[in-house]
């Protein structure tokens, strides 16, 4: 049986669907500032990199792992992509920097976790606390600050019709990204991993290759994800990237997502951070300090997977199981 790409027959899409437009009568009414399209085009803005990482976290937990150190890869790759920008080198080379480092961190993560054979949970514990160390050691406690202003040329030029450049992009990832699930073999044995790695093996997929390029595929994309944050703030700060991890695994799982694997919905993932970034924004209109907007998030992180046990009758505990050779 072929995979299925959305969850629950589009159910858990248009409940998110609802919820954005929900979410958006609550704020029009609590501020008068929340409909602008200023500050509509701000809540678009603030979605560009957990997009681009939530498409990522889709793949890695379609196969059933996770990943809770990505918004650190994004933090590595800026630095990358901070420094190609400050020893001048051509414009081509400082995009590509991003993404060549994102999946340079994405093969160590895949090796560790699928040829070391550490549950993906521990392993990317383990490798959030050396990434952190990395950041601290390659800024030496500072900012990368007022890098030169040719990428943000890129990344705010306005194509025909006055539609950023950054939104074709994630529209194209996305729609790459879906026909490589749905019409490619490469995207049919994801998710045949993910919903049953014993039967995968035994049905001759490539089981550890596929686990593999999930995660260089996210690493990937964290630094497409890097390009977007240098050029939008000519900077790379100690903390870029820390908070990005919840965030995107929260978004995903929302979207119907499993985290128990198998099932993968992309348009949930875009609505999901929608959704998040909605609810950041209009918390801050209203008020509400930012510790506060984190607890919003993790609440609807375990809703998710409240609502996962609920309709799959299963815990969706993080598989420790050794992975399948």
């Amino acid at each position: 049986m072929r995979p299925r790409l959305w969850a629950g027959g589009g159910g858990r899409e248009l409940t998110l669907l609802a919820g954005c437009l929900g979410t958006a009568i609550v704020f029009s009414l609590a501020s008068p500032y929340f409909l602008l399209a200023a500050n509509l085009a701000t809540i678009l803005r603030n979605s560009i990199e957990l997009l681009v990482i939530g498409l990522g976290m889709t793949f890695v937990l379609a196969i059933g792992g996770i990943d809770v150190s990505v918004g650190l890869v994004m933090g590595l790759a800026a630095i990358g992509v901070g420094h190609a920008l400050l020893a001048g080198l051509p414009l081509v080379l400082v995009v590509l920097a991003g993404p060549i480092a994102g999946a340079l961190i994405g093969i160590m993560t895949g090796s560790v976790i699928v040829f070391g054979r550490i549950p993906a949970i521990v392993a990317t514990v383990g490798l959030l606390g050396i990434y952190r160390t990395a950041i601290y050691a390659f800024l030496g406690g500072s900012w990368l600050s007022g890098l030169p202003g040719a990428l943000t040329a890129l990344v705010r030029m306005p194509l025909p019709g006055g539609v950023p450049l950054p939104l074709i992009v994630i529209l194209l990832l996305y729609l790459v990204a879906y026909l490589l699930l749905r019409w490619t073999p490469f995207g049919l044995h994801l998710l045949a991993v993910g919903q049953d790695e014993e039967r995968a093996r035994l049905a001759g997929i490539a089981v550890r290759r596929v686990r593999f390029l999930a995660y260089v595929a996210s690493g990937c994309l964290c630094g497409i994800a890097a390009v977007s944050y240098v050029g939008t703030y000519r900077n790379v700060e100690m903390t870029t990237g820390a908070s990005m991890s919840l965030d995107a695994i929260a978004a995903v799982v929302l979207g119907g997502t499993s985290i128990l694997g198998g099932r993968a919905s992309l348009l949930g993932t875009m609505l999901g951070v929608l959704l998040l970034r909605m609810l950041v924004n209009g918390l801050t209109l209203i008020g509400v300090p930012s510790l506060w907007q984190s607890v919003v998030t993790g609440v609807l992180l375990l809703a998710a997977l409240i609502a996962e046990n609920v309709t799959t009758g299963q815990l969706p505990w993080v598989r420790l199981r050794r992975p399948v050779a």
